[in-house]
């Protein structure tokens, strides 16, 4: 056990991958590292994390309801207060690497960065571009989790990174998905299904448009799961052209995995991403997958298209043929599947996670 204290810095948690891995990441450290803590506003999760890891939140309920952007502030605050205890320290950062680099580096705190996703969601402008390239470089590691990121990082900021795949607990997904739900897919049609938060980068609007194009010639059943600013704007579509009756908005209170194996096709239409962990666990359930071809992540994940099929961003058309296309071709849909199952050894949980801890301890040294 390596008595270094670590400590990570998660201001706010929603219902997402990132907080799968973070949960992941912290649960097997804690099994490392004598002393972990965790800094974040949101302590719904708590539950999740290992009773010996130590959550440094606020008590009152209220600071859950703040913008991200307080939770930041706030966190910031926490976190500078830690140092002056302790400056020997870790700092392994998930959010508001900017913010948490800076601060690190002004009192000469080592930080390792975790970043989630694609330089291509990141601001363009040229105060956020020296930003990154400038202070989030000053970090003593920054770990990513594709190898396409990692070159975005190298060619647009010339940043080297550690590329670490989301460790993937193929037990847990199978586990999770013989829950049954309450929610069933309608019999003896097409079953599709995109899980996700409803904001900008998950552009769901292109699934509802490819849908809609292709309404008068399949039959077809769309579960969305996930909650965000966009839902009002995709139920105003839903509802303008018809499609009540074929496509669902359930939320994010439902776990997706049972609904994903039910399906026969899962849909991805983000803008930009890191890697993906719901194509990870669609891939474990040997569902056939189509998605965009996004920075950064499902490119990778399906293996340029020898694991299922991808489509350009916004292309609600190409899609549609895609999904068209399903029932023609179940064979060679059947072949892709399994060929993405058999490669996820990429993402085996205990040695990814393992990279982890090797990373973090070779700063104790």
């Amino acid at each position: 056990m390596t008595k270094k204290k670590i400590l990570i810095f998660m201001p706010t948690m929603e219902i997402g991958g990132v907080e799968k891995n973070l949960i992941n990441i912290s649960n097997y450290l804690v099994t490392k590292f004598d002393k972990i803590s965790l800094i974040t506003i949101s302590n719904k999760f708590k539950n999740k994390f290992n009773n010996k890891i130590k959550l440094i939140s606020l008590r009152s309920k209220f600071w859950n309801s703040i913008g991200k952007r307080k939770k930041y502030i706030l966190c910031l605050f926490i976190l500078l207060i830690q140092i002056f205890k302790n400056r020997n320290i870790i700092v392994l950062c998930f959010q508001g690497n900017i913010y948490c680099t800076l601060l690190c580096k002004l009192f000469g705190v080592k930080i390792i960065v975790r970043s989630n996703t694609s330089p291509d969601g990141w601001s363009s402008s040229l105060f956020k571009f020296i930003c990154y390239k400038y202070i989030l470089g000053l970090a003593d590691k920054i770990i990513v989790n594709s190898l396409e990121f990692k070159k975005k990082l190298k060619s647009i900021f010339n940043i080297d990174a550690i590329c670490i795949y989301n460790p993937l607990d193929i037990k847990d997904v199978i586990k999770r998905s013989k829950i049954n739900q309450n929610i069933k897919f309608h019999k003896n049609k097409l079953n599709l299904i995109n899980v996700g938060r409803l904001v900008d980068q998950k552009d769901q609007m292109t699934l509802l448009k490819a849908v809609d194009r292709i309404k008068h010639q399949i039959d077809f059943d769309l579960i969305i799961v996930g909650d965000g600013n966009k839902k009002k704007e995709l139920l105003d579509f839903i509802k303008k052209n018809n499609l009540s009756k074929r496509v669902r908005l359930i939320g994010s209170n439902h776990d997706p995995i049972k609904l994903i194996k039910l399906s026969d096709i899962f849909i991805l239409t983000s803008l930009y991403e890191g890697l993906p962990n719901v194509l990870l666990e669609a891939q474990v359930l040997k569902t056939y997958i189509i998605s965009s071809n996004c920075p950064t992540g499902p490119k990778e994940i399906l293996l340029n298209g020898k694991a299922g099929s991808l489509f350009k961003i916004r292309d609600y058309k190409g899609l549609s043929k895609l999904i068209l296309n399903f029932s023609k071709n179940e064979r060679k849909n059947l072949r892709l599947a399994k060929y993405g199952y058999k490669n996820l050894f990429r993402f085996n949980y205990k040695s990814n996670l393992n990279k982890y801890f090797e990373e973090i301890n070779s700063l104790t040294k």
